[in-house]
Parts: C-alpha cells; sequence; structure tokens
C-alpha cells in the first residue's frame, strides 16, 4: 500500500488536462490529478485528496512557470480550497476550449474507439464567459446562509460572487432567512424577470436515509421519491422562456438550458441533423418541456409523429400546454426504459438528451431495434457521450457528425452533439 500524502506539497510539472476540471501529472510513480493548473505548467502543489491506490488529488496553490494562457482569476470564491463552481476562471477562454476539446477527444478516442479531432465552439450570450447563466441552484448551510459547495466536500461557501450568472440575481438572497439544508434555486427568465424559490430539505425516512432528490444546479432530470416542498419568495415561480417564436412556461425549478444560448442554438442543430420529411415519425426522448420536439414537429408537420418522453409530470404539464397548438406531438410521462417499447414505430429520426450518466445499453438498444435510420444524440458529460457512442457503433451506426459547444464556461462541463446514421 502507497505511503498516504494527504497535506503533502510536492513541486510537480503539468500534462495533459483530465474529464473533470483537472491537469495530470506524475510524481515517484503516481498520478497526480490537480486542479487550478494548466499544461505545461510548474507548480508547488498540495494533496488534498488520497486514499490510496495509484492516484491522488491536490491543488496548485503556487505557480513556478506560468502558462501564457493564465488569466487573474474571473471567480474569486473557486481558487485553491474554495467553492467548486469554476474549474477554469484561470484560464483564457481559448485555453478552456483547448483543454475541453483534448478531453472530448480523449474519451471518444478511449471509450468509443473514434479518432475525431474535435473544436469547442462558443455559444451566443457567452461575451467575456461571465454572466451567462440563466439559472443556479445554492445549498444552505445549517446556519441558514446560502452558498456553493466546496469542491468534493459537503462544506458550503457563503460568499455569493462567482460570476457565471448576473450579480443582480443573488439581491437581497444573502439576507434572507433561509431554512437549514434547504436548497436555493434562482432563475433568471427570457423575459427578463428574477424567481427565487426555496426547495425543503429532502425528507428523512425511518431508516434514517433522505428521500432521492435532485441535488445541485447541474442537475439534469427529477428523481424518483415523494418531490419535496417548494416555496415561491420572489417572481411568480413560473419563468417564461423562449425558442424561436415559441414560449414555454415552466417551473422554476425544471429543467432549461443554463446558457442563455443554448437551447435555440441546440434546436437549430437538432432540427437540421433530423432532416424530417413530412409524414415521418421521430422520438423525443428525455424531452424536457418539448423544446426539440418542437423543431422536429415543424418539419414532420401535420400528417407527421413525435413522441416525447420525459418522466418528470411537471415538464410533460408544461410541454403539453407550450405545444398545445402542434397535435402531432404526443407527450409521454414515463421513464424512457419503460415508454420506447411503446412509442410509434419504426421512428425514423430519434433524438436523445438524457441526463449526465448517459442513455445505457438497453436504450440504445431499444432504439436500434425500433429501426431509427438517424439518430440525434446529445450529451453534458464527455465520458457518458463516448460510453453511448461506442454503444451505437456496436448497433451498426456511424458518427456522421459531431459539434461540441463551451456551453458552461469557466467550468470543465461542455455539451456534445452527435448525428448517428445506420
Amino acid at each position: 500500500m502507497s505511503e498516504n500524502w494527504s497535506d503533502r506539497r510536492f513541486e510537480l510539472r503539468l500534462g495533459n488536462p483530465g474529464h473533470g476540471g483537472f491537469v495530470v501529472a506524475r510524481h515517484e510513480g503516481r498520478v497526480v490529478f490537480v486542479r487550478h493548473g494548466l499544461p505545461g505548467e510548474r507548480v508547488i502543489a498540495l494533496v488534498t485528496e488520497d486514499r490510496g491506490g495509484s492516484y491522488c488529488r491536490a491543488d496548485a496553490i503556487e505557480i513556478l512557470d506560468a502558462s501564457p494562457e493564465r488569466v487573474t482569476p474571473v471567480c474569486p470564491v473557486s481558487g485553491p480550497g474554495g467553492a467548486g463552481c469554476c474549474d477554469f476562471s484561470h484560464a483564457s477562454l481559448h485555453v478552456q476550449r483547448d483543454m475541453k476539446a483534448q478531453v472530448v477527444a480523449e474519451q471518444l478516442a478511449r471509450l468509443a474507439r473514434v479518432q475525431r479531432d474535435v473544436d469547442v465552439e462558443e455559444l451566443p450570450g457567452t461575451g467575456d464567459g461571465t454572466g451567462w447563466r440563466t439559472r443556479v441552484r445554492l445549498a444552505v448551510d445549517p446556519d441558514g446562509r446560502p452558498g456553493y459547495h466546496r469542491h468534493r466536500s459537503s462544506g458550503i461557501v457563503t460568499d455569493l460572487a462567482c460570476p457565471q450568472i448576473e450579480p443582480a440575481a443573488y439581491d437581497g438572497v444573502s439576507e434572507h432567512d433561509w431554512k437549514p439544508g434547504s436548497e436555493v434555486q434562482i432563475v433568471l427568465d427570457g423575459a427578463g424577470e428574477r424567481h427565487v424559490v426555496e426547495i425543503a430539505p429532502p425528507k428523512v425516512s425511518r431508516t434514517g436515509r433522505t428521500s432521492p432528490g435532485r441535488r445541485g444546479a447541474m442537475a439534469r432530470r427529477a428523481a424518483s421519491g415523494a418531490p419535496r416542498a417548494e416555496r415561491v419568495v420572489v417572481g411568480s415561480g413560473r419563468p417564461v422562456e423562449r425558442v424561436r417564436d415559441r414560449e414555454w412556461a415552466l417551473a422554476a425549478t425544471g429543467f432549461w438550458q443554463a446558457h442563455r444560448g443554448a437551447a435555440e442554438t441546440y434546436s437549430a442543430v437538432v432540427a437540421e441533423w433530423a432532416g424530417m420529411s413530412a409524414g415521418e415519425t421521430a422520438w423525443d426522448l428525455y424531452g424536457g418541456v418539448g423544446v426539440f420536439a418542437a423543431a422536429l414537429a415543424g418539419d414532420a408537420g401535420p400528417s407527421g409523429h413525435v413522441d416525447s418522453v420525459e418522466s418528470s409530470r411537471q415538464a410533460v404539464s408544461d410541454g403539453k400546454a407550450a405545444l398545445s397548438d402542434l397535435p402531432q406531438v404526443r407527450f409521454h410521462s414515463d421513464r424512457v426504459e419503460r415508454a420506447v417499447s411503446g412509442l410509434a414505430s419504426p421512428p425514423q429520426v430519434v433524438v436523445l438528451d438524457p441526463p449526465r450518466a448517459g442513455a445505457g445499453r438497453d436504450v440504445i438498444d431499444a432504439v436500434a431495434a425500433a429501426g431509427a435510420e438517424r439518430v440525434v444524440h446529445v450529451g453534458c458529460d464527455p465520458a457518458s457521450f463516448a460510453r453511448d457512442i461506442g454503444l451505437y457503433l456496436a448497433q451498426g451506426y456511424h458518427v456522421d457528425e459531431l459539434r461540441a459547444f463551451d456551453a458552461f464556461p469557466l467550468t470543465h462541463h461542455v455539451e456534445c452533439i452527435a448525428l448517428l446514421t445506420r
């Protein structure tokens, strides 16, 4: 068993970026995952976590040889020991995107055996990488103060200064009396209104376990289990969002793309790659409130069919209201794994936007068995995205197109979209 290096300091030369917001280094035969550094830099790193084995985790606490792409950190709360919000606050936007592109390409090569150059594109409305976020979810500490989780910790940083969202989003939030253990959802919607909602702490069962809930600002879908009570503090709690000429009114705690330019951009890509003709059938899996379903329905026309599957009943209700003028769209409130066997078949096109863990073998096997000619797959995690791509390839599909978007500036997260054809 290797010596425990926790709290040890080492001088390291940093190598390539790794998936998760760190840069890879090596010391005495072990791998060190270093946050807050950049490729090529020489740093003093403090080991923050060592569970034995072949690797440990560290923070770059002193930069000896700085990269020319290093900038003064944009986020004042995210450095070593700080919040886990902005992994790349210290890097130029150019090098942030280059690092993400390297990670996506490496994951595709390793997990899907796909060799492909990747370019991470800027989304409209990104600007200098700040103020792009439309919604954020804060944790509340035992003293009732809202903030962000520290990296890989239950500790909370209560200085509301992360620049991903406009400063006005935080107005009055720190002064409010919040219930310890709750969460605070803040939304700046497309109509220019602010909504602030308190989500009650998860219920504790008789066994002492908490019921499943939606944890964190990046949560993609409502988990199963008893719903958590919500209290609207500011606004109506019903944000209004728009893609092209269509509006959605949805729950403040429901899913909508975080980046203000994402929904419109992804919708356009999905519609183009789906290439639907009048009268064709499409499946929109993990469909949310039906943003992609609306894009598909326009080309399918009144004689076509679009089946949208979403596990959140609230999202299905909101989607039906927004798309009530499109009878060719049919919403199904169910888990995708259960619903696919009962959908109209064969679909010419299937669109999937699964949660961070990916769609997985059962869903992809069902898509292939249904005879889909074209698949548009959206993924917000490079590793699960690459695993899913590998499953499609095993079913006889080919990657025709691939685009990646810098949907989460200042962080290591990246959104990928692939077009696969039989």
